[in-house]
């Protein structure tokens, strides 16, 4: 590790960026209509089986790689297994996070648009048809999805151009506590409305008829994607860690502190959902159809309404943040490039790429690649091939390639953790995530 890399200062920055990295959309919005589409409560323990067993080694090796190299995810292989292929895994990632930051930012700039509606109360509008004609009219217009995807871009050049410490690490510690205090005044107002019993025992008491094998993939690929695993960017993030981090607990606080926005997410939204008699399997359009439509009901219903657009927006900016920092990182250590210049190319590539994306529903709807809009193509290949890809062969390369000892003196160093924790790792990198990452891969193409 190399001694004048840049730190984290604090454990609680160390705790701050890593969750902000896992939590964003796949929490809050992703979490609660897949909850929603396949049984709730069933759905959510075999989430939480697939975090313990494949969420939490993953996110340990790629912990082993980045703190041990204390480089970026391409520089970092090709330090541990010079001359080797294994260092396709950086290009993977490097690749994967500019295309998920150009569509992400995309929906980012969705939650900017909806804080500016839910002030100036859409405009009177309250029924679900009436929001879908309006959401589908906003994206499929030219100039306002594409302004608020450069805005929210600019947001993450104004954070990320300052560093690791003055910008990441001080924008995480006051955007992750804000995040999860506005999770809790939701959750206390969530539980006082009528029908919050229904929606608790929606979430938390399984129907285990409902399960079938697509439940169990699509839990699977929760866990996976809502870590933000096979990416590079807990590489990356680790790269920064001082030696006396605790790997295996930092893991553990991070998958745990995920998990937990999640469920907040499912107890805000179905505790209201089955108050006002929706459709919890309602998907994607759950946030900017069907809640709005909710909020116009409630007392408040403005702050209630842009509050959950900010906590949104948060959970996104702390997400692009992470997405950023891997193509900087690998700009500064292997091209000696000012961080600066380095910020400006990757938002600059990102605005590019973006705006595409953003266009993808309108002006653009007829340019397709492989018959899909450029969002979609974004999506499809970074989500169902870059990603599953990226986490087995790092998986693999801890597990299989990388010695003992290294896996050993990391996970175990400072931390008091037993060899039998550690054993238990490097199993599940071994056979368990492997196969668990494979499964997935199949299923995201469709062929299983």
């Amino acid at each position: 590790m190399s001694e004048n890399r840049v730190q984290f200062a604090t454990r609680l920055g160390v705790i701050a960026t890593t969750v902000g990295s896992a939590v964003g959309l796949g929490n809050i919005w992703r979490f609660p209509f897949e909850a929603g589409a396949h049984g709730g409560g069933a759905f959510l323990i075999i989430d939480l089986f697939f975090i313990f067993i494949v969420g939490i080694p993953v996110v340990c090796a790629e912990f082993v790689i980045g703190r041990h190299t204390g480089s970026n995810v391409r520089g970092a292989f090709r330090r541990l297994a010079p001359g080797k292929a294994w260092g396709v895994v950086g290009y993977i990632g490097l690749l994967a996070s500019v295309l998920i930051l150009s569509f992400y930012s995309v929906v980012a700039g969705w939650t900017l648009e909806y804080i500016y509606r839910s002030v100036v109360g859409f405009g009177g509008v309250e029924s679900v048809e009436g929001l879908h004609s309006q959401f589908d009219a906003f994206a499929t217009s030219d100039w306002r999805p594409l302004m608020w995807t450069l805005v929210f871009l600019g947001l993450n050049y104004f954070i990320l151009s300052r560093g690791v410490q003055k910008g990441i690490e001080r924008m995480s510690n006051i955007m992750m506590p804000l995040l999860f205090v506005i999770l809790i005044v939701f959750c206390v107002n969530s539980l006082m409305m009528p029908a919050a019993a229904e929606g608790l025992e929606f979430l938390f008491k399984p129907d285990f008829s409902k399960v079938t094998p697509t439940v169990m993939l699509s839990a699977m690929g929760q866990a996976f994607f809502s870590l933000s695993l096979g990416l590079g960017c807990l590489i990356t993030y680790s790269s920064y860690f001082k030696r006396d981090t605790h790997l295996v607990r930092t893991a553990g606080v991070m998958a745990s502190l995920d998990t937990l926005v999640a469920v907040l997410a499912g107890i805000i939204i179905f505790s209201a959902v089955f108050t006002f008699g929706m459709e919890p399997a309602a998907g994607p359009k759950l946030v900017f159809e069907i809640l709005p439509s909710i909020f116009s009901r409630m007392p408040g219903a403005v702050i209630w309404s842009t509050l959950f657009f900010v906590l949104l927006m948060l959970a996104s900016l702390s997400s692009t943040i992470s997405m950023s920092e891997i193509s900087i990182a690998y700009l500064t250590d292997e091209f000696g490039m000012g961080r600066r210049k380095a910020t400006i190319l990757n938002i600059g590539v990102a605005m590019l790429l973006g705006s595409l994306c953003a266009l993808s529903f309108g002006a653009l709807s007829d340019w397709t690649i492989c018959g899909m809009t450029v969002f979609n193509f974004f999506d499809y290949v970074s989500s169902n091939i870059l990603l599953p890809i990226g986490g087995m062969v790092i998986s693999i390369f801890v597990g299989w390639v990388l010695k003992r000892g290294i896996v050993n003196e990391e996970l175990g160093a400072g931390s008091g953790i037993s060899r039998v924790i550690v054993s238990l790792i490097v199993v599940c990198l071994r056979y368990v995530a492997p196969l668990c990452i494979a499964l997935v891969f199949l299923f995201g193409l469709g062929i299983f």
